[in-house]
């Protein structure tokens, strides 16, 4: 795999460009954002530091976001919640805190690659398409990753698009908090279950009201059609 270092700090860049390389991964580094932004269409996984001497890393994770699905994986030493809420909504797969292990970098990268290449799949759909569902004015194109309100498109993140797909599996239907963040995160998420919270939120207002998903306290979430819709 070929993956983008993101890092201002030269020694801790070698040690770990030398360990991706001694796990197969073919590595190129860079020092700043704009590198990154400049060098991230060739890549098909981003390291990205968030202490950059130019961007904010999380400036940078946004932007990658918007123009590509690259998986991205940022380290930070910040570890205050609403940092990691803050960073998670602008794009990012998944986050280490500093210090953090070879082992678990490793596990991270596999766990975003295999949810990235084997995204969630509704079973059925109205359209006699495994790769589409619709609801009202809702449409979900599993193949290209694209949503649709009333025709036009609907721009979400990575996260927030497995989200809807897990939610649309069984429209009505209410899934749990816990099989949620499992389908959608990881088994072995250990971050505040608030990002699904979050995550909720941000879908409810790009998708137009709080009435599409429907919290059921103590259980979870369901996505139901509006009436008026």
């Amino acid at each position: 795999m070929h993956v983008l270092i993101v890092e201002d700090d030269r020694r801790i860049a070698d040690a770990l460009g030398e360990a991706m390389q001694r796990f197969g991964h073919e590595v190129v580094w860079v020092a700043t954002g704009r590198e990154a932004l400049a060098a991230a269409e060739k890549t098909e996984f981003v390291l990205l530091d968030l202490g950059l001497p130019d961007l904010d890393g999380q400036e940078v994770c946004r932007r990658l976001r918007k123009r590509s699905w690259v998986p991205i994986i940022a380290v930070t030493a910040r570890a205050e919640e609403v940092d990691r809420i803050m960073l998670l909504q602008a794009g990012a797969d998944d986050y280490l805190i500093k210090p953090y292990s070879m082992r678990e970098l490793l596990a991270r990268m596999d766990a975003v690659a295999r949810r990235v290449n084997g995204p969630t799949s509704p079973g059925g759909d109205a359209e006699s398409r495994e790769d589409r569902w619709s609801a009202g004015p809702l449409v979900l194109d599993l193949r290209t990753r694209q949503v649709e309100m009333h025709g036009q498109s609907v721009s979400l993140t990575r996260r927030e698009f497995d989200l809807l797909a897990a939610l649309a599996i069984d429209p009505g239907a209410v899934r749990a908090r816990e099989d949620l963040i499992n389908e959608v995160w990881d088994a072995n998420w250990h971050g505040s279950t608030r990002t699904l919270d979050v995550h909720v939120g941000s879908l409810r207002s790009k998708l137009g009201g709080r009435e599409w998903i429907e919290s059921v306290r103590g259980v979870g979430f369901r996505l139901a059609v509006p009436d008026a819709a």
